[in-house]
């Protein structure tokens, strides 16, 4: 045991650190599985969330009775249903997932020196991966299925408010990648420690390779700045849409309605509306009288209140805020240029899209908004892993580093180079 190894271990309880050294023994057999036998895993997966549907759903009718009584907002709860329908697309993903290439040893470039040393770089899994998230019991088997693919074991924290969902996910998850001769350890919780749990495995740097958080702002931001084991950061959802003053009045009546009604819950969903001035008496009472229809409040800047009466005045902190509500902030602004820095100022970087007929708009947003997710002439709900082809996500990447937007297989890997010499020195 090195130092730093002896050092996080007297920060554990003794118990995390037994289930986070299974864990590491497990992610030494999944590393050298073959695709295969991984496939297997998942099909076994998709056929047991069939199988053991209804015992999902009693165990997450509990938690959702729970949410209610403790005041649970609109939002969280719908994110913490799983209901038939939920549990098949989940199904489905994983199947999907199975379809997809294994990217672990993919060869990403490679070389032969001057001496005859030949090096590849090639893709291996990160080895285990801590999420930590909270009233979203579908990550359970999103993460689990995702990272079982990409050679990695998970070790999740589900949060209190989903504790008898993910008990039972994960038991069902255990006993059928255990069903093809894999690890059972390959997928565990620590939900059992509460959230003493969560900041020990924001602690256990050594024991865990890399740390995904997914949730409300503040819980990623408390992980970004308490963890020592490295964080991929997934993001809030303050999602933008620009209206410009060339813009399809039936695309922007769609697209709109889309993006804020379709699931106002999740981090994909449009909260802040933006529209050019030229175009505001023509694109405003239909777009907006079509979200009132749909039971949207819609929170306007004075502009917006003088074209649209059934409006509330908008405040500052609505500009910065996830409504995960039938709630949308509304400005009308002056052009293109001052668009982007209202998205610079309040953006959390996640989705941003612009409806117009204008080229040069276009390639101007799509170049100058730095966001994960820039779009034209679409809803921004198409942010999503299984919309992109990825089978699920492990969440939607807001940083700059290796993996930015949404997260899949690859995302979930480092590189090794292989050198193959013949006797080779360095001169």
């Amino acid at each position: 045991m090195t130092m730093t190894d002896a050092a996080t271990t007297a920060r554990l309880s003794p118990a995390l650190v037994a289930k986070l050294e299974r864990s590491q023994a497990a992610a030494r057999v999944l590393a050298t599985a073959t695709a295969a036998v991984k496939n297997s895993a998942l099909q076994a997966i998709a056929d047991a969330v069939r199988t053991h549907a209804g015992r999902i759903v009693e165990a997450n009718s509990l938690d959702l009775e729970a949410g209610r009584a403790n005041g649970l907002s609109t939002g969280l709860q719908d994110r913490l249903r799983l209901d038939t329908a939920r549990l098949e697309g989940l199904a489905v993903a994983t199947e999907l997932i199975v379809g997809l290439v294994d990217p672990v040893g993919e060869a990403l470039r490679g070389r032969i020196l001057p001496n005859g040393l030949q090096l590849t770089q090639v893709r291996v899994p990160f080895g285990v991966v801590g999420a930590i998230y909270e009233a979203r019991p579908n990550v359970t088997v999103d993460i689990a299925a995702l990272a079982l693919k990409s050679g990695n074991v998970a070790v999740l924290r589900g949060g209190s408010a989903a504790e008898n969902t993910n008990r039972v996910l994960v038991e069902v998850l255990q006993d059928a990648i255990a069903s093809v001769g894999l690890p059972r350890e390959a997928v565990q919780t620590i939900d059992e420690f509460g959230r003493q749990g969560a900041t020990e495995l924001m602690r256990a740097r050594g024991y865990v390779d890399v740390l995904i958080p997914r949730g409300s702002a503040q819980l990623i931001d408390a992980v970004v700045a308490e963890s020592k084991v490295p964080v991929i950061e997934t993001g809030a959802g303050v999602v933008h849409v620009f209206l410009d003053e060339s813009a399809d009045e039936k695309w922007a009546v769609d697209i709109v309605t889309n993006a804020k009604v379709q699931r106002p819950s999740v981090c994909n969903a449009l909260e802040t509306l933006l529209v050019h001035r030229d175009s505001a008496h023509r694109l405003l009472p239909p777009v907006l009288s079509a979200l009132r229809e749909a039971g949207v409040t819609i929170h306007g800047d004075d502009r917006t209140r003088a074209l649209f009466a059934d409006s509330v005045p908008v405040t500052d902190d609505d500009w910065a805020t996830e409504y995960m509500t039938l709630d949308v902030s509304v400005r009308v602004v002056d052009d293109l240029d001052q668009a982007m820095e209202h998205i610079r100022r309040f953006s959390t970087h996640h989705t941003e899209s612009i409806i117009t007929n204008d080229l040069g708009h276009a390639e101007r947003f799509l170049a100058e908004v730095d966001s994960a997710v820039v779009m034209v002439n679409a809803s921004t709900r198409f942010t999503d892993g299984g919309e992109f082809g990825f089978g699920a996500e492990v969440g939607i990447s807001t940083q700059k580093l290796h993996a930015r937007g949404p997260m899949g297989l690859p995302e979930l890997t480092s590189s090794k180079w292989i050198v193959r010499g013949s006797g080779q020195i360095r001169d």
